[in-house]
């Protein structure tokens, strides 16, 4: 997804291992983690299905850090844990010349956000094992951890300065909310009144995964690394975010932010910004109607790079890699001609070129482009975008001989940590070995087909069930990923393996409006979202028939957030699908405009207009105006916190179909937000399984002339 647009964007895509740093819970009492394999049963051998219990015992690698002479990598190791129901984080230490790994923080509370001090001898990291999250050193020579921090909120965009003697992070630093009158003042000593009123001023006053947003800005802060008090750098009325980088010298830090009075209405703007570390002066470096970010200064301290583009009001856009003078001066564009989007950009330790992060076809790649614009690729198979699901992601950095770490799996392997030094990458984890030694796993292969629309080639996985014998018809699940801007791939998913346990191949495609195929490829649901992705869907359903291996009298559809859209568009075009379940979807784009955590981008970006000026656009896009048509039996799941694709959405679905007489119920998941959908093991093992349930519930259809109970 866009990077300038995560914030507001429908995608609705945060995978379930992917909670920001600002969501970290506080640590629960320590325990040792209990697999679910540990509980006992009756059965006289082991359970080679994937089922819902082996999420439990799950653990995936992610934040790989390599240290500055790539001896050693820091990453996050999260792994599920049965007790608690959620996703544990700690930090592992791998030796790239043994292979040896040990454990370094997490041991007490949650431990991520690892970083290297310039020379290696010292790792800052995030932990909550003081009970809220803060700041943390720990010396390699000794093994000694300190707390640096006793923040009262949470710390991240870690950055070392030059020298190794301070480290530079970004804090809510928390106002005043608003105020309009005041309470009666003579409330009686032991008096239960009610809560105060709650006054909300901002355009966005609630974000998903956060819920009602506290007042207040985020700030750079510099601390002593060797402990101290913090010291504030920026003020004002407007965030100054992350990523942190020091020029050389340590005399400045480079950031990004949006600082304009209309920041509220503007999700996409923001520039580069210089910061004197010493009087707090702050310069702007960029000037142009469109996002700059992410800075990362050279080595010699001569060039910033960094990602951004024009604003065309468009949905998407691919972001380009821009080197400039630190001066802001010399701007000139690395990848005009690179139909791709590069993100988490690293220099070169010669200053001759950048690493960066990209998606292409469902793949994720690294590559190496040099200052001339000249493009190769570096690394190969990065995975991590999530784990219910196949998105495409991952993390990787560099060290000074050019060695690059980066989190990597495949179709039926979660990511583990692998190094890339010269030759073929090297996998240094086995993170899930008890596991796949006894589960066997769905084969994923990848199939292409033209859309009937317009002969545009769409690309898709599809995930047979475990022992599949060619030539046999099964059942097919169409499972849409959401964004829309986003692609699945040959990536792990818990989701797809689970309904492949059951029997069913799982297809995973990527319409048009999908990354990693080209600008182009994306903007075609420009204002047009849904539309012809519908064809394009259709078209590579009836390739797995064509292929022999789905039955077409047993075909099934589901989604989430985007995918949750295209479901409930689907139903309202065609009967052919037995059943539905539409996750989380957006059904009516008025209400989701004017409810959703980004009303400044939806109107604007993805309609072209706000409701009350095209209220025809609007229902014509809405899924809600094809209801009318619906004849199959659709589940309508939600997280119950969801506040980016809201509740009142599936709401207004389920009472639809319930008035229309079509076969359905609302599902929701108690204390889930949107990103965080399936972060609950338990429950994420539950959604799966009660989707199962509703397609076996009508795997024979339904017709309402017939009857209005399920069919045998």
């Amino acid at each position: 997804m866009k990077y300038a647009h995560a914030a507001a964007l429908l995608a609705l895509t945060t995978p379930a291992f992917a909670q920001v740093e600002a969501e970290m819970p506080v640590a629960p009492e320590p325990a040792a983690e209990m697999s679910g394999a540990a509980l006992g049963s009756d059965r006289s051998g082991p359970e080679l299905r994937f089922t819902g219990a082996d999420l439990f015992d799950i653990s995936i690698a992610s934040d790989v850090q390599i240290s500055p002479d790539g001896r050693h990598i820091a990453y996050v190791r999260r792994t599920n844990d049965i007790m608690s129901d959620r996703a544990v984080s700690s930090i592992w230490l791998i030796d790239t010349g043994t292979g040896r790994e040990t454990p370094l923080a997490g041991r007490n509370g949650d431990a991520f956000s690892p970083r290297w001090s310039p020379n290696g001898d010292q790792l800052a990291y995030a932990s909550t094992e003081a009970g809220s999250p803060q700041l943390w050193v720990h010396w390699m020579d000794g093994g000694e951890a300190v707390r640096l921090t006793g923040l009262p909120t949470s710390p991240s965009s870690i950055a070392w300065s030059p020298d190794g003697r301070s480290i530079a992070y970004t804090m809510l630093v928390k106002d005043d909310g608003p105020k309009l009158g005041a309470a009666p003042s003579n409330k009686p000593e032991g008096a239960k009144w009610a809560a105060p009123l709650e006054i909300r001023d901002l355009l966005t006053y609630r974000a998903d995964g956060q819920g009602y947003i506290e007042p207040g800005f985020e700030k750079i802060f510099v601390v002593p690394a060797t402990g101290g008090a913090p010291r504030q750098l920026t003020f004002g009325r407007y965030h100054d975010g992350g990523p942190l980088s020091w020029s050389p010298n340590g005399a400045a830090i480079y950031f990004s932010a949006n600082r304009r009075p209309n920041w509220e209405d503007d999700p996409v703007e923001s520039e580069v910004y210089a910061l004197d570390v010493t009087s707090g002066a702050v310069t702007q470096l960029t000037d142009r109607d469109g996002p700059d970010g992410n800075p990362v200064i050279s080595p010699d301290g001569r060039m910033i790079a960094y990602l951004g583009f024009d604003d065309a009001l468009r949905a998407y856009e691919d972001s380009d890699l821009y080197v400039m003078n630190r001066d802001g001066s010399g701007v000139r564009n690395l990848t005009a001609d690179w139909d791709y989007s590069p993100a988490g950009i690293a220099w070169d330790a010669d200053g001759r070129g950048l690493y960066a992060q990209y998606d292409i076809s469902g793949e994720t790649r690294v590559a190496r482009i040099a200052l001339d614009g000249s493009v190769r690729d570096a690394a190969k198979g990065l995975s991590g975008g999530g784990l219910d699901r196949p998105y495409t992601g991952g993390s990787f950095t560099v060290a000074a001989d050019d060695t690059i770490a980066f989190t990597g799996g495949t179709a039926t392997r979660p990511a583990e940590v692998q190094l890339q030094r010269g030759g073929e990458a090297r996998m240094l984890t086995e993170l899930n070995r008890s596991l796949r030694a006894v589960k066997s796993f769905g084969e994923v292969r990848r199939i292409a087909t033209p859309s009937s629309h317009d002969g545009l080639e769409i690309e898709g996985w599809l995930t047979l069930p475990p022992g599949y014998v060619e030539g046999q018809r099964v059942p097919l699940i169409l499972e849409i990923h959401g964004g829309p801007f986003a692609a699945y791939g040959p990536h792990f998913s818990t989701d797809n393996q689970l309904y492949a346990a059951a029997g069913y191949a799982v297809l995973s495609a990527n319409p048009r409006g999908s990354t990693s195929y080209g600008e182009a490829f994306a903007n075609e649901i420009d204002k047009a979202y849904p539309g012809n992705d519908y064809f394009d869907l259709i078209s590579i359903v009836d390739r797995t028939i064509a292929l022999g291996i789905a039955d077409p009298d047993r075909l099934f559809v589901t989604g989430g957030s985007g995918g949750g859209v295209l479901t409930s568009w689907i139903v309202g075009k065609t009967n052919r699908f037995k059943a539905a379940a539409t996750q989380k979807p957006v059904i009516n784009w008025t209400t989701q405009a004017l409810t959703a955590d980004g009303s400044s981008f939806f109107g604007k970006y993805w309609i072209g207009a706000q409701p009350w000026e095209a209220p025809d656009t609007y229902w014509r896009l809405s899924p809600l105006s094809l209801v009318g048509n619906v004849e199959t039996p659709t589940l309508v799941v939600v997280g119950s916190e969801d506040y980016r694709t809201p509740v009142s959405e599936s709401e207004q679905y389920y009472a639809a179909l319930r008035l229309r007489g079509v076969p359905t119920a609302l599902v929701k998941v108690p204390g889930a937000s949107h990103g965080g959908f399936a972060a609950r093991p338990s429950q994420s093992a539950a959604k799966a399984s009660a989707i199962l349930a509703w397609f076996d519930r009508y795997k024979s259809g339904w017709n309402r002339e017939a009857t209005s109970e399920p069919q045998d």
